[in-house]
């Protein structure tokens, strides 16, 4: 993967002022600098800077021993700190002091707002003044033609006006000329100074290569040795030739290695994942099930995020959450609003204990703290010679570099050249190889952590949360796959249940192993939603509501919106890969829950269930769930430790709530239409 290319100024001109008090009632300053547009990766940027701009360290967000900590070290005159989350944090950084001398990150500084969207703040008297955005967030440009020209930017979220240009010395025709080309300028219709701004909407680009690159036979083997990167990357980028190279007419008479050609039959999933294959006939140990009547769907609502004065009125006077399974359940029909996220996804995923009080998280944070910095500087203290004999470690380090420079550059977080975030998704992905040698890095982990940064801002925060998540996930990335051939088996089982028609029609198009629903599973919609619906989707996820393996409904929820098309259409083998490979950014996630939930609701009323969807489900536990709801969860062990069991209950992933060992052939299901 090449190196992102270095920035490229469009436009630059110096010149170009602020007056300090445009309302007049004190002396003005005059402020000089200049304007620049800029292409980086892609992107268009108006950048402002006064002249002779020095960096002020009280200008700056940076953490004390996390390197990340988004909070301000120094205040705007006139503000105080009155929270006890901001008392916790200065405490906090006071102890983090010790370990700077492995940090060497830090963030331009954005005011906190109330919404956890950052803000511009100025504390210096020539620093405060400069500026940057992206186009894509431009809504309009004032243009004042009096005396010299001046120009006033206003963005689009949230509605923001930022300090008046003023060209005495002209070019102010030249910077719009130039800005024409890179975005559709009109004037407003009611406001003949006032140009209106509009560019094409931003494509999220895809984190791996394209694979298709090579022979049309390398696919099948690229598949069996690196399934991810194949799957992630591979099928992004779907062409006519992938129905050939495995479906045509010609295979019997082309000569290929036999290991191959044992793989073609089930484009390599067979070979990848043993025991995929979905076994139609009637052998000892199968259930055979006929045709089953579920009944109507039935209705189902949902209600708005769950706001922060929600979540307090859940929060008793030490800290400690209250009526849990009523808090959780407000979560899954709502979600959080992002100013909660940042404390609440460290309860859902069990970082935080439900019953802790604010000064046992302060131990727990602090705890964590010291043995997240003690792995974190096992690898950063590994010297060049000692890694040259290290070849896992080596390969762990080159994968991870390759991942984190390819993960979301088009999330504001991550984009741009040194970005800070970068670093932090570097070390906590390196450090989690500490944490877990065995299995240390596998591509598509990174997009796992990327979300939980965005929203934590803090380094050891967030790789105990990604822990959390990944003691739910690990078996997806595991040599042997066993979590995908789970799941991709059970989902199978629930979607004949479902639709026995649609299911036999993707049987009959060679599409029955659902293997195009890997990347959903694989890392849980992470690439098929936009961002703020891949957080809404998590959260819900995370509350184990309204039963176990959630997500394979929302996979049969997707398909269930798509089988029309499919089926009209005629779609074959390609053109299935295609359609569900282009569904990706197109999804309505509300649409998807709400099907999901009543889809559920529909197959709980069903009194003739097969024992393996019950299994699948969990609805045999049905009769726990208000304990488990209840349930406080324990804290995170040490490295060392033996994976929890506390915390498994609390969502699955490709199996019953307890991490139990399925029955017997339990998710081997045979229908008879």
């Amino acid at each position: 993967m090449a190196a992102d290319t270095p920035p490229k100024v469009l436009f630059e001109h110096e010149g170009v002022f602020i007056h300090s008090n445009e309302d007049g009632e004190e002396p003005d300053l005059l402020v000089s600098g200049f304007l620049r547009l800029i292409d980086k990766d892609g992107e268009t940027i108006v950048e402002y800077k006064p002249l002779e701009d020095s960096v002020d360290p009280s200008n700056m967000l940076c953490a004390g021993k996390d390197s990340s900590s988004v909070m301000e070290w120094a205040q705007c005159p006139g503000e105080e700190r009155s929270t006890p989350q901001q008392a916790v944090v200065e405490q906090q950084q006071s102890y983090e002091t010790e370990w700077d001398m492995i940090n060497a990150v830090s963030f331009p500084k954005r005011k906190p707002c109330s919404n956890g969207e950052g803000a511009l703040n100025h504390t210096h008297e020539k620093s405060k003044w400069a500026f940057t955005f992206s186009v894509w967030d431009l809504r309009s440009i004032t243009v004042k033609e009096e005396g010299s020209s001046r120009l006033m930017f206003r963005l689009k979220e949230p509605p923001t006006s930022l300090p008046v240009l003023h060209f005495h010395q002209g070019g102010s025709e030249d910077f719009l000329d130039c800005l024409r080309r890179y975005a559709l300028i009109t004037e407003a219709p009611d406001d003949e100074t006032c140009l209106l701004v509009s560019t094409p909407n931003r494509a999220l680009s895809q984190s791996f290569e394209n694979l298709l690159d090579d022979n049309n036979y390398g696919l099948v083997t690229k598949l069996k040795n690196d399934p991810y990167v194949t799957t992630l990357g591979g099928f992004s980028k779907v062409t006519n030739y992938i129905f050939d190279a495995f479906r045509g007419p010609e295979l019997e008479q082309q000569q290929r290695p036999l290991e191959e050609m044992a793989d073609l039959d089930i484009l390599g999933l067979g070979e990848v994942i043993p025991g995929l294959e979905i076994n139609q006939q009637e052998e000892p140990g199968f259930e055979v099930i006929t045709r089953i009547d579920l009944g109507a769907r039935p209705e189902v609502t949902r209600r708005q995020p769950l706001s922060a004065e929600d979540w307090a009125e859940h929060q008793e006077k030490g800290g400690r959450m209250k009526n849990v399974p009523h808090l959780k359940k407000i979560i899954f029909k709502g979600g959080l609003c992002h100013a909660v996220r940042k404390e609440a996804w460290k309860f859902l995923l069990g970082y935080y204990p439900w019953d802790s009080t604010y000064e046992e998280r302060k131990g727990l944070q602090r705890r964590k703290t010291d043995e997240y910095f003690r792995m974190k500087l096992q690898w950063k203290s590994v010297s060049e010679e000692q890694e040259r004999r290290n070849s896992r470690l080596r390969d762990f380090r080159s994968l991870i570099e390759k991942d984190v420079n390819r993960t979301d550059r088009t999330n504001r977080f991550y984009e741009g050249i040194d970005n800070p975030g970068l670093v932090l998704l570097h070390d906590i992905l390196m450090t989690y190889c500490m944490y877990d040698f065995d299995l240390g890095y596998v591509q598509g982990m990174s997009d796992l952590l990327s979300p939980i940064l965005y929203v934590m801002e803090n380094e050891v925060d967030a790789f105990w949360c990604f822990v959390s998540f990944m003691d739910h996930m690990h078996q997806n990335f595991e040599e042997q796959m066993q979590g995908m051939k789970t799941q991709l088996i059970q989902l199978s089982a629930l979607l004949r249940l479902l639709d026995l028609a649609f299911w036999n029609y993707l049987e009959s198009q060679d599409s029955g192993y659902l293997y195009f629903c890997f990347r959903w599973l694989l890392i849980r919609f992470k690439r098929e939603l936009s961002y703020p619906d891949v957080l809404r989707m998590w959260e819900v996820m995370w509350t184990g509501l309204p039963c176990q393996n959630f997500h394979l409904l929302v996979c049969c929820a997707i398909l269930d919106s798509e089988k029309r098309k499919i089926m009209e259409e005629n779609y074959g083998f390609n053109e299935i890969l295609k359609h569900i490979n282009e569904l990706s950014m197109k999804l309505d996630i509300e649409e998807i829950l709400h099907k999901s939930e009543a889809i559920c609701m529909q197959i709980r009323s069903c009194k003739d269930l097969p024992h393996s969807i019950i299994e699948i489900l969990g609805f045999n536990t049905e009769s726990e769930l208000p304990r488990l709801e209840g349930r406080e969860f324990g804290t995170l062990d040490s490295p060392q430790s033996p994976r929890p069991t506390q915390r498994q209950e609390v969502f699955s992933n490709g199996h019953n709530g307890h991490y139990r060992e399925p029955p017997q052939n339990g998710c081997k299901v045979t229908f008879i239409s």
